[in-house]
């Protein structure tokens, strides 16, 4: 995809790169303590450090890196929610599949279409063979995302993630180039 067009996700929904003007989505986003829990510690707490994550996904881009995208409804232009390709491994055409959504957009189907843009344009842009991702166990709306869009469920990686002192068990997913699911 071209820098700086839209790519149409399905049902009302395009992916556009990240603008500094979305800055306040991404803070809201950040909001509550889950979010933080989520993104590694990485806090997003002020306009500025909203900004900074915007720039840094753009950097990511720039340096081939990273591939973060907007969702935003096809009639406005709000930031949504992200979704992106990460962790990159050329030698295998693999690539690691993220995505949240902001409060408000929970629910509209923003994720799950955003997810199938990405991952059409991570097969075909990118040449990527194999996209993953995983979600905790105890988080039924990241998983009924992960299979809408198509990604099958391959098991369960046991205590992956810790967030303070407890662990949790990790789904993972996947979606090949060859899949059914990119028919359409």
């Amino acid at each position: 995809m071209r820098p700086g067009t839209g790519r149409r996700a399905p049902a009302r929904f395009l992916l556009r790169h990240w603008r500094p003007s979305d800055a306040p989505a991404v803070l809201r986003a950040f909001a509550p303590d889950e979010m933080v829990r989520q993104s590694g510690g990485h806090l997003v707490a002020t306009p500025a450090d909203a900004l900074e994550w915007v720039a840094r996904r753009e950097g990511e881009r720039v340096a081939g890196t990273g591939y973060a995208w907007t969702v935003v409804r096809a009639e406005e232009d709000e930031a949504l929610g992200c979704v992106a390709v990460t962790a990159m491994n050329q030698v295998h055409d693999c690539g690691w599949v993220s995505y949240w959504t902001t409060e408000a957009a929970r629910g509209s189907g923003a994720a799950t279409a955003g997810v199938r843009a990405l991952a059409r344009w991570a097969f075909d842009d990118l040449g990527l063979y194999r996209l993953e991702l995983g979600h905790r166990t105890d988080n039924p709306a990241s998983c009924a995302v992960a299979r809408r869009a198509g990604f099958a469920a391959e098991g369960v990686e046991r205590g992956k993630l810790r967030y303070e002192d407890v662990r949790y068990d990790v789904e993972r997913h996947a979606r090949l180039a060859t899949d059914r699911a990119n028919s359409d």
